[in-house]
């Protein structure tokens, strides 16, 4: 059976560094504050004018660029994000008409923090199927835009970050590639973490200024129940990855989790009765940067050698919905 192989990746982030220290000035927080429920020390913001699709481009041509590919060889764009840069169209066709591609298909997935493992779930059976021989996949948020930079909303203005990171995936040439991808959810928890508006069950979208002051549109996230399912369904799904391929834990050279919140990442490394130098982490430099996240972290963890060529590492994610995914990758 045909494998999709991840022929080339890279990441772009905004230039604009914000430190905790920053973040002192506006929201009424603390640098030890963050640091304790996070293990975030600074994140990037976009600067006015910028948005998803911006990053994406620049991530793009650089994994393309890494994968030996030009706009002409791309025979699909998907976008995973949920901050597109309008209401719709969304991202995948920015890229599309900005890149130069030929009029090929492109769409967006918008599955929060677990959208780039479903976007590579999809891009995969493209590829296995022999419908598409090159796609761009591409994880592409801006949260800075919908926090709320006060007081107000530090609970989760501290949190979020913008990036994008993208990867071309291709037919695999030997016996590396996905090995397996796995999706779940559980829609009666959306509420726990969601912008409410605008949504089109509301008169004008919901921008009246009754709405606005009940900050409906901006992010909502219930940390604790967040927290709670986050760290009982990460394992779960990595070790439904492993099942699946007859793999054990010793057999991985790196996990590759969503980057939510350090304390995350600690208690599932306790639940799986592993040393936290096996799970990736990244977030104190970047913050979640939501869909983007994983191929940014993979990007890096790639380039500090905690994975190469021959290697199993695994992908997790949890995020809005309540969704969860993970991926089994042989490099």
């Amino acid at each position: 059976m045909i494998k999709t192989s991840i022929t080339g990746m890279s990441f772009h982030v905004p230039e604009h560094i914000v430190t905790n220290a920053d973040l002192e000035e506006m929201m009424d927080t603390s640098d030890e504050w963050i640091r304790t429920r996070s293990g975030i020390q600074e994140r990037r913001w976009v600067k006015e004018g910028e948005g998803a699709s911006d990053l994406s481009i620049i991530a793009s041509e650089s994994a393309m660029a890494n994968a030996g590919v030009k706009s002409s060889d791309i025979d699909m764009v998907i976008a995973a994000t949920v901050s597109s840069d309008y209401y719709f169209p969304g991202v995948a066709v920015q890229l599309q008409e900005k890149m130069g591609m030929d009029t090929i298909g492109a769409f967006d997935l918008r599955v929060g923090c677990s959208a780039f493992i479903y976007g590579l779930s999809v891009a995969d059976q493209f590829i296995k199927t022999g419908q598409c021989k090159t796609i761009l996949l591409v994880g592409t948020d801006v949260l800075s835009t919908v926090l709320e930079k006060n007081p107000i909303g530090r609970d989760v203005g501290v949190l979020f970050g913008d990036g994008a990171g993208a990867v071309i995936l291709q037919p695999s040439e030997n016996d590396s590639g996905v090995l397996s991808t796995h999706m779940h959810s559980d829609g009666k928890y959306m509420k726990e973490l969601w912008v409410e508006l605008p949504g089109s069950k509301f008169k004008d979208r919901g921008f009246s200024n009754e709405l606005m002051e009940q900050r409906r549109h901006r992010l909502f996230m219930n940390g604790r129940e967040v927290f709670r399912h986050a760290v009982k369904r990460f394992p779960e799904v990595i070790q439904e990855a492993l099942d699946t391929n007859n793999l054990t834990l010793n057999d991985v050279a790196q996990i590759i989790p969503h980057q939510a919140n350090r304390r995350i990442t600690e208690a599932v490394a306790k639940r799986m009765g592993v040393g936290t130098d096996l799970i990736y982490s990244n977030i104190h430099r970047y913050g979640n940067t939501t869909a983007a996240t994983i191929p940014i972290a993979m990007c890096e963890a790639f380039e500090e050698g905690k994975f190469s060529a021959g290697d199993h590492i695994i992908l997790a994610a949890f995020g809005s919905g309540f969704t969860w995914a993970s991926a089994a990758i042989k490099w």
